[in-house]
């Protein structure tokens, strides 16, 4: 038998997701983070799903893994002291940065310009210069090189960034430089912005370069740390992180260009809600996850989830392309707090995490959160995550009352009922963010939510968004860890072209990709994926001549067998989209300014659940009844235990379905069906 195993790590909780290849049979676990050290909870969680499974560490073939190490280390500030080489003149090139201020009227005033990751004092320049078609004006001056980095030798710098005006032209100074840094600052990683991005834009390039070395120290010893837990646990297949992209990539490319993995968690939980969407025969959708810590949502367009350009971390934005994910502060360890001043009741975006967690989980934490609300209110059993954490539900409702006299309401259930609306409407926010304001109605899409939190909130949402119906997945809990152990591999290599449609011929256009397709193939191939097994998916970015942005357009492979008709309809496809996001058109040419090409390997071999069927009655589910609080009145619930249920089976509101790793609520006035696949869909009752 083969086993993959995907892991997913959160701010509370660590997810794994055993998957029989063969059979299709899935094992899950949940366990608490372990925010000091996450591979011990990584290492916890593999050995309880293992147990169930009844099976030792060593028969697992691969770890795909979904990390947020990337992402904390950047918002934590707690990344490497980062040396900067430049080409002479552009010393200031992160200080100058771009000309935006966030917010609204004005927001500079209070908004603090965040400190580079490269400090001025730790950025060099050397003389060279080369065009921006390549040709050197000033060749590279090897001795300056060398006096150059041995002030940053001085600096004590753990990580160095290589960015030279126009390299993404020639790389050769970058390469050169690399070389004689190998020598000189012996052990230092060196990110070449050759290589981790090779496009025009001087200071996008070198921020992301930077940001590359900054995070890459702390990868490496997290992966080398994992890496060797596991083999100490008995595990010896291959590990692989999931890229932002929602890609696979080897552990060795990981640590090599770890820019790429800093929305590494979040993506793995949409490509496990495609995989479920497909399975119920939906193509568009909105994702919904919602954690302990934070909510991630993205939209999906027939089965293909919107990728940016642009990864945002805090204030951080890079050039890396990754899912277009939106992150709002909303968990349920958000914590509600009343202002002094205002007197008004807040929900996050601090949040209580996994230490100490809610006051529902006994660890000692005395804040109210969104989980105390929803234990207050009757929407949460007992216990969580498989018994491993059991509620207090008096330490919730002591937690929760201190809003109710804060603000002076009546009850706690009152202001439970105050902070469940508040986060939903915070929520609703990002949901918004994704659809409407790209452009997007909702209401065309399904909602798929899951994370440990989001099927409890999922109703509500769909009812604010008009997103109908709304799937929950089987396990919700742990879907991120299940997306990671049903992806692929995926590598991408980009090139600034920068010229007009004019002058280009369709032949240079199909070259030019192509050339593209066998670098990233290559770089696949090395990784265990043999050409034969690989499909490419081409992009480029145009703009009309003159414009200062540019919008990314898919290429269709079939265009590239009619190189003469190939311009044609990527104007066309290019226009269509500016109309679509501007309303307008420009009577001018076409410019290209970035190719890409991006190769896949194949998808695994999971066998998709299949329910028995049922007559629609899920009686046979039915654990008990139970009071719960829903629109300021009290009302019986029924409870159902989720894994007795068969297909067909309707749950009507009110009504909750507990499973190990989350719980649903089905609001009144709503009913869930049970699909064949294993996920519930939830629908305005008829009538």
């Amino acid at each position: 038998m083969s086993y993959r195993l995907g892991v997913d790590v959160g701010g509370t909780f660590t997810d794994v997701l055993l998957v029989d290849e063969d059979s299709g049979s899935t094992w899950r676990a949940k366990t608490a983070s372990t925010p000091q050290d996450q591979a011990i909870g990584v290492l916890n969680g593999i050995g309880k799903a293992c147990a169930e499974a009844g099976i030792g560490m060593s028969e697992i073939a691969q770890v795909l893994h979904g990390t947020t190490v990337a992402t904390n280390a950047i918002l934590e500030g707690k990344g490497a002291t980062v040396g900067l080489v430049t080409t002479k003149g552009f010393r200031q090139v992160l200080q100058i940065a771009r000309s935006f201020v966030p917010g609204g009227l004005a927001g500079w005033i209070i908004w603090p310009k965040p400190e580079p990751l490269a400090a001025l004092e730790n950025t060099v320049e050397v003389d060279e210069r080369i065009t921006s078609d390549g040709a050197v004006v000033r060749g590279l001056d090897e001795d300056d090189v060398r006096a150059q980095l041995a002030k940053l030798k001085g600096q004590n710098i753990q990580a160095l960034a290589v960015s030279l005006i126009n390299s993404f032209a020639d790389p050769a100074h970058e390469k050169r430089i690399g070389e004689i840094a190998a020598e000189v600052l012996p052990g230092v990683p060196v990110s070449l912005s050759s290589d981790v991005l090779p496009e025009m834009r001087e200071y996008e390039r070198t921020l992301t370069t930077v940001a590359n070395g900054y995070v890459q120290p702390q990868v490496k010893k997290y992966v080398q740390t994992l890496s060797d837990k596991l083999g100490e646990g008995g595990v010896t297949g291959e590990l692989a992180i999931l890229r932002s992209d929602g890609g696979l990539q080897s552990a060795a490319a990981s640590t090599a260009a770890p820019v790429s993995m800093l929305m590494s968690g979040p993506a793995g939980g949409v490509t496990g809600a495609v995989w479920v969407a497909e399975q119920c025969g939906y193509r568009d959708l909105i994702t919904f996850d919602m954690g302990g810590t934070s909510t991630d949502v993205a939209l999906v367009q027939d089965l293909s989830a919107r990728i940016g350009r642009e990864t945002k971390v805090g204030d951080l934005t890079v050039r890396a392309s990754s899912v277009d994910i939106r992150t709002v502060g909303a968990g349920g360890g958000s914590i509600a707090h009343v202002p002094e001043l205002t007197k008004a009741l807040r929900v996050g975006p601090q949040s209580a995490g996994a230490d100490p967690g809610p006051a529902a989980y006994g660890k000692g934490g005395t804040e109210p959160t969104v989980t105390d609300a929803n234990v207050v209110l009757g929407y949460l059993p007992s216990s969580l995550a498989g018994g491993e954490i059991t509620l207090d539900a008096d330490a919730s409702r002591a937690a929760v009352s201190k809003v109710a006299e804060a603000i002076g309401l009546e009850s706690p259930e009152a202001a439970a009922a105050g902070i469940v609306d508040i986060v939903n409407e915070n929520m609703l926010g990002g949901l918004r963010l994704v659809s409407v304001q790209q452009g997007f109605d909702p209401r065309e899409f399904a909602l798929v939510a899951f994370g440990g939190a989001g099927p409890l909130h999922a109703n509500a949402l769909g009812r604010l968004t008009g997103a109908w119906p709304v799937i929950v997945p089987p396990s919700p809990g742990v879907l991120a860890a299940f997306g990671d152990a049903t992806t692929s591999r995926r590598d991408e290599s980009a090139r600034t072209v920068l010229r007009r449609f004019a002058d280009l011929s369709g032949g240079d256009l199909v070259t030019i990709l192509r050339e593209l397709a066998d670098d990233a193939g290559q770089r696949l191939a090395d990784q265990g994926t043999p050409s034969a097994e690989q499909t490419v998916l081409y992009s480029v970015d145009v703009r009309y001549h003159g414009q200062g942005f540019e919008i990314p357009v898919t290429v269709d492979a079939a265009w590239l067998d009619d190189p003469d008709g190939a311009f044609a309809r990527l104007g066309e496809t290019f226009d269509a989209e500016h109309n679509r996001l501007f309303s307008f058109l420009l009577d001018v040419d076409h410019e290209l300014v970035n190719a890409r090409a991006t190769v896949t390997g194949p998808k695994p071999a999971v066998t998709p659940v299949h329910l028995e069927p049922g007559d629609g009655d899920p009686k046979a589910a039915l654990v008990t009844e139970h009071p719960i609080h829903v629109g300021g009145e009290q009302v019986t619930a029924r409870v159902y235990d989720r894994t007795k249920l068969r297909a067909d089976d309707v749950v009507e509101g009110p009504a909750i379905v507990t499973e190990m790793d989350s719980t649903t609520l089905v609001l009144p006035g709503h009913a869930a069906v049970v699909h064949a696949s294993g996920s519930l869909l939830i629908n305005p009752a008829k009538g």
